[in-house]
């Protein structure tokens, strides 16, 4: 007959193997498959609410290793029309997210609000505009912008909400090292100024 106390160090020996693997498998899906991310601001509204809780793909743009910078197995690169997460480049501990607008070697120009890529008009179906008439002085550039060129291995990204968004108009590129991965669902909605479930945004996917 065992020992009694054998058997609780056994059992407990059980729990504390099945938690450590619990969280070791947690921290790698969260490290190298898939993270979640909580929408702060309007900048990308409507596509993405305050409130709104998502998954990030962080495996499709390559497997990153931590701390070297060094990603490998990219399944593709950033497109235009991805709404992806990155390290914002003035502030590297904080994530923003925004649309793909253009990448490497396009050329990209905003006039009084209308946005032309490589000299054409784009099809642009996701943007919004919430301001007033286009503007001038030091704001100007979020009517009217460029036209500039996106150096290779960088993104031009923007808000969908473009007269609420703090993006490349303002700030420059994005690095593709920096995307930590591409939005694409909503797996939680909350409306906390009057505390209800966003019940239609859940499982909505991102596009």
């Amino acid at each position: 007959m065992k020992d009694p106390e054998i058997k609780r160090k056994s059992a407990f020996r059980e729990y504390a193997e099945a938690i450590l693997v619990a969280l070791v498998l947690a921290l790698l899906i969260r490290t190298f498959v898939v993270q979640a991310f909580k929408i702060p601001s309007g900048s990308m509204e409507p596509t993405l609410e305050i409130g709104d809780h998502i998954l990030v793909n962080k495996f499709i743009y390559g497997v990153k290793i931590p701390f070297t910078g060094l990603s490998f197995w990219a399944w593709e690169q950033p497109q235009r029309g991805d709404v992806v997460v990155f390290t914002y480049p003035l502030e590297p501990e904080k994530d923003f997210i925004k649309r793909v607008i253009a990448v490497g070697g396009d050329t990209v120009r905003m006039v009084n609000k209308k946005l032309y890529i490589n000299g054409a008009e784009a099809y642009d179906p996701h943007a919004v505009y919430k301001g007033e008439t286009p503007l001038s002085g030091d704001m100007q550039k979020r009517d009217n912008f460029g036209p500039v060129t996106v150096p290779e291995g960088k993104l031009f990204v923007l808000g969908d909400n473009r007269d609420r968004s703090l993006d490349s108009r303002f700030w420059g590129f994005v690095p593709l090292g920096e995307v930590k991965g591409k939005a694409f669902i909503i797996y939680w909605s909350w409306d906390s100024k009057d505390t209800t479930v966003r019940w239609k945004r859940l499982g909505r996917l991102i596009h």
